[in-house]
């Protein structure tokens, strides 16, 4: 859900028209419009480069895991599960909300893992390499905006 639908819905829910200060952060919305859409587009273009040099940067960090160990079904699975991620935060830019993450992609997500047995440890450094490599691309300014969605995952992974 947006930032727009979110503030759109709380009026209505209270019958009423949104209030000065809701007006404004929906004014900020559209403000950053350009940026988010910017920050998209690289995440968009650069999933496959991200989740690729994010598993090489992980390989280094922690070589003894599933997703290293040679077999390429397991690797092309890590490598799926961290694609989606990226998404899920291009999804999340562009609403100017969590609420995607949220909803979509933190539910049931450590019992998920720990039903597959991977440690949870793993996937929380994956996604830090993740985040790095993504965070690379992008002006430092981008990278403050986009920062926040990886560390949701990495939150709630931890």
């Amino acid at each position: 859900m947006s930032v727009v639908t979110e503030l759109i819905l709380n009026a209505d829910s209270e019958s009423r028209y949104p209030a000065p200060k809701e007006l404004r952060i929906f004014q900020d919305f559209l403000k950053t419009g350009d940026q988010r859409i910017r920050i998209a587009k690289i995440l968009s273009e650069n999933e496959q480069l991200i989740v690729q040099r994010g598993s090489q940067k992980f390989w280094e960090r922690c070589p003894n895991t599933p997703s290293n160990s040679g077999n390429e079904r397991k690797t092309a699975s890590c490598q799926r599960d961290q694609g989606w991620y990226v998404r899920l935060v291009t999804y999340s830019v562009l609403a100017g909300s969590e609420k995607p993450l949220e909803e979509i992609g933190t539910v049931g997500i450590k019992e998920m893992y720990n039903n597959l047995e991977i440690p949870l440890r793993n996937i929380v450094e994956a996604m830090r390499c993740i985040k790095e490599e993504a965070v690379s691309m992008m002006s430092e300014e981008d990278a403050v905006e986009v920062g926040p969605y990886f560390d949701y995952i990495i939150r709630a992974l931890s």
